[in-house]
Order: C-alpha cells, then sequence, then structure tokens
C-alpha cells in the first residue's frame, strides 16, 4: 500500500490538537471538534471535499489527531501527525489511480481494533482516483464498519465519486479562500512582497501550495508566462504542435527535477537494507524487489507529468475565462477581475477579435482535454488537438 506521512504540524499546547495549522476552515474546525468531544455526534465516515490546496489532508491529518490521542498525549499526537501511529492508516496514491490491491489493504486494516488510541483512522486521500472497482471495494467496509474505526476521504468535490460512496459519507465541505487571504498568508510564510505574493495568488487561483510555489520560484514563473503567451500566439496547425511539444518538454522536465532526487534516495536506501554496496552488481535473488520499487517510480513519474501538465491546462482555463469575462464587460475596473491582469492588452484583442461561441467552445476542449488525460490519452496528441480548436475555434 502506498502509505504517506502526513504533514507535521505545528504544536498548539500540551492539551491541545494542532487544528491552528488548518488555516481558513473555521467552520469545518468546529465541526469536527464537536465530532470528535462528542461520541453521539461522530460519523464513521466522512467526505472532506474543497479544492486543491484548501487545506483537505490537514484537516484530516488533525481529525485524526483528535480521535486517536488522549488529551496531553503530545508522542502520540506526534507520531499521528508523522503518520507512523498504529491506529492511523494514511494512502496517497502515487500513481495516476488508486489500485484495488491498496484499497483492499486500507480495508483490512479498517477492520483491526485500536492497538493503542481511542479509534483507528483510515485517511484516503485523493479518493477522486478511485474507479469505479475500487469505489466498490470500499462500500461495505463504509457500511458497516467496526465501532471505533472513522473513515476519512479527500476529493475535491462529492460530484467526483460515486453515489454509493457518497450515500455512505458525511461531507464537509471547506471554503475557497479569497487571492487577498492567501496572498497574506504566503508573505508571512516566505517573507516575499506582498505584490509578488498577490500575482501568485492570483495566477494560483488560491491554492495555497501553488501559489507559495509560484511566490518563490521565479523560473515557474517565468514559464507560466511564457506559456501562456506562447498559446495566444498560436494561429495554425504548426504552431499547435510548436506549442504541445514545449509544455510536454517543460512538464517533463519538471516532473523529473521532482522524482530524481527521490528517486535515487529511494534506490540507495534499498540497497543499504539489502546490504549491496554502492555500485555493487545486483544479486538475482533481489531484483524483483528493485523492480518493484522502479515500478512504483515510473508509476509517480507518471502522474507528476499528467499534474504538471493538468496545471497548464489550468492556467489555459484561467486565460480563457478572463477572454470571456472581457467579452459580457465583466472584466471589472483597472480589470480587477481578471486572473491574469498581466496580459490585459493581449486578453481585451482576442475577446474583441472572437464572437464568445469561440471562446467557449475552446474552454469546452480544455476541460475534455482534462477528462482525456485522466484516462491516459497520449499527453502530446491530447494538447495539440486542443490547441488546434484554439487556432480554429473548432473541435477536430
Amino acid at each position: 500500500m502506498a502509505s504517506t506521512a502526513v504533514e507535521p504540524a505545528p504544536e498548539t499546547g500540551a492539551d491541545a490538537v494542532p487544528w491552528g495549522a488548518v488555516w481558513g476552515q473555521d467552520d469545518a474546525v468546529a465541526a469536527l471538534q464537536a465530532a470528535a468531544s462528542d461520541p453521539s455526534a461522530l460519523t464513521h465516515a466522512w467526505l472532506i471535499t474543497g479544492p486543491p490546496g484548501s487545506g483537505r489532508s490537514t484537516l484530516a491529518a488533525a481529525f485524526a489527531a483528535a480521535l486517536i490521542c488522549e488529551p496531553g498525549d503530545e508522542r502520540a499526537m506526534r507520531q499521528v501527525l508523522s503518520g507512523t501511529h498504529p491506529d492511523l492508516a494514511a494512502l496517497r496514491t502515487e500513481g495516476v489511480i488508486i489500485s484495488i490491491k491498496d484499497a483492499r489493504a486500507l480495508v483490512e486494516r479498517s477492520y483491526f481494533s485500536p492497538s493503542l488510541g481511542r479509534y483507528r483512522v483510515i485517511i484516503m486521500e485523493d479518493a477522486d482516483r478511485m474507479t469505479e472497482r475500487t469505489s466498490n471495494v470500499l462500500l461495505k467496509a463504509l457500511e458497516e464498519p467496526p465501532e471505533r474505526t472513522v473513515w476519512v476521504l479527500c476529493a475535491p468535490s462529492d460530484a467526483d465519486l460515486l453515489p454509493t460512496i457518497r450515500s455512505r459519507v458525511r461531507t464537509l465541505r471547506l471554503r475557497e479562500p479569497d487571492v487577498e487571504d492567501v496572498a497574506r498568508l504566503i508573505s508571512q510564510r516566505t517573507g516575499i512582497d506582498v505584490s509578488v505574493a498577490e500575482q501568485s495568488a492570483r495566477h494560483a487561483q488560491r491554492h495555497i501550495g501553488m501559489a507559495q510555489r509560484l511566490a518563490t520560484d521565479a523560473a515557474a514563473r517565468a514559464r507560466r508566462d511564457a506559456t501562456l503567451r506562447g498559446v495566444l500566439a498560436v494561429r495554425g496547425v504548426g504552431d499547435a504542435v510548436e506549442v504541445a511539444g514545449r509544455v510536454v518538454q517543460a512538464a517533463t522536465e519538471d516532473a523529473k527535477a521532482l522524482t530524481a532526487e527521490r528517486d535515487e534516495a529511494e534506490r540507495s536506501s534499498l540497497l543499504r537494507t539489502l546490504g549491496i554496496a554502492e555500485g555493487a552488481a545486483v544479486p538475482p535473488a533481489v531484483r524483483s524487489q528493485l523492480s518493484a520499487l522502479e515500478d512504483d517510480q515510473k508509476r509517480r513519474a507518471t502522474r507528476s507529468l499528467r499534474d504538471g501538465i493538468d496545471r497548464v491546462l489550468t492556467d489555459l482555463q484561467s486565460l480563457f475565462r478572463d477572454v470571456v469575462m472581457l467579452q459580457y464587460g465583466r472584466g471589472g475596473p483597472g480589470d480587477a477581475d481578471l486572473i491574469n491582469r498581466e496580459l490585459a492588452e493581449d486578453l481585451r484583442a482576442l475577446a474583441a477579435a472572437w464572437p464568445v461561441a469561440r471562446a467557449l467552445v475552446v474552454l469546452d476542449q480544455i476541460a475534455e482535454t482534462r477528462r482525456n488525460l485522466e484516462q491516459n490519452v497520449a499527453p502530446t496528441l491530447a494538447l495539440e488537438s486542443m490547441l488546434v480548436t484554439v487556432a480554429s475555434g473548432r473541435t477536430l
């Protein structure tokens, strides 16, 4: 099972769960605090929904700590927040989908009684990455869990899960923070100038993690700007092919940069565990373990690449959303309602040149491309098709 540690959060006192690490979600915190303190109000299965970066995982970790730990047990709390407590099972897929094998392993863990804590908590992040067959593995466990087991699923929206799953959970919807709030948080965290933080929060569409990356990485900001300007310059099939190739190449390099160091560290750690010196030949008896690690790393690289392309498509949706806003006279004073204000002149020219129907066709095609990528369509072909629509206003 691809188990990952939940990101540690700062402690807020000997007797307090670190709810303060959950930023901007006071209503959700209050609801889960009440459930954790009153067994009669506790639901056996929860679904926390909200856009990427809204704090779903952090909230799930805080809730798990409140359920598992006795008040004042700081050692247990640190174990929960680091993902090492025996009564916590957490799953975040590093592949494109959650496998049936991983789901079954999680279900098996859910039937164990708590060994040290008050409850056993099962956290499934990225629950929207389950196929229908995988979702069916969870149904009985969600419907009839042991008395002291609590499931916490996380997903962008309840619509991303099957109705049969939704009917067995209590949904808690997180609110989307304002751009100004995200900018203030990023500036406080990083010391970045407020104007850069505001631009990054706006471009990230309030995704806190992505906003922080943009704010602290000038190359990432430049790459985003170059991609959007490249798409605006697409005029024909040749341009579409060239820009699609550049986008996939940039996403591939990003994915490699994000995973290469971790891949090497994992390989070195496995070889040390097996007692194999650096540079020595790998004995045939243990090659299967190395192959299994390499397969996991390939799946992680595939997801990282597709996530990177999906972020580009999200940026493009914001670009053509701005065009439609301008076409309907909704840009706001000083272009205040635009996500990509820095490109306002180009966007106004496009809004004047295109009929509204063409901009809407492009937005629909971007959404369709995102769905196709989830079905493992070749990224370059999917982007080429989408960019041809940008150039012509017609789908292939």
